[in-house]
């Protein structure tokens, strides 16, 4: 890897194609998870991947060369987030209304429906769940990052964790 990295900072294309066709799948699974669609994923694997590039030199070696990658195409889905200034609203009176879903139905998914249903939520609620629930983050971290307060980050996450659940209920049913 030291040797990739290093091919990359001297500009050898061979190198380059490597590094992306080394973490180019897992990042376009980290891209997915954010975006609207294929196409939009896409489009954020390839501008994340434009700027692995050109901030190469500033990986400081400590930590996972991965761990760096995958922030970096956080980083572009959340500033392609606030470029859209999609930010919705929430009711907070339709909280809590919906049952959890069974356990078992969660057995019967497959990761391209689960990817699905995350994409369908909003851009906000998508985000808020992706980066708490999927990446570890805090509410207050999420906030600092979204420009949100943590109050909304967690009305965020239980809406989106609300509707899941209810896709969730309405695909076991039709099973």
């Amino acid at each position: 890897m030291p040797d990739i990295i290093e091919g990359c900072l001297a500009g050898d294309r061979k190198a380059q194609k490597m590094l992306y066709e080394m973490f180019s799948g897992k990042m376009y699974a980290v891209c997915l998870r954010y975006a609207d669609d294929a196409e939009e994923a896409s489009d954020m694997l390839q501008d994340g991947f434009i700027r692995v590039f050109e901030n190469l030199s500033s990986f400081r070696h400590q930590g996972s060369f991965e761990g760096w990658v995958r922030r970096i195409m956080i980083n572009t889905a959340l500033e392609k987030f606030r470029r859209k200034k999609n930010f919705y609203s929430l009711d907070d009176d339709e909280e809590g209304k919906t049952e959890p879903a069974e356990e078992n139905t969660l057995d019967d998914l497959f990761a391209e429906e689960l990817i699905g249903m995350i994409q369908e939520l909003t851009p906000q609620y998508r985000m808020v769940f992706n980066l708490y629930a999927l990446e570890g983050y805090s509410h207050k971290e999420i906030a600092g990052m979204m420009g949100i307060s943590e109050g909304t980050s967690k009305s965020n996450l239980a809406r989106a964790r609300t509707i899941l659940q209810e896709k969730l209920i309405k695909m076991g049913r039709e099973r």
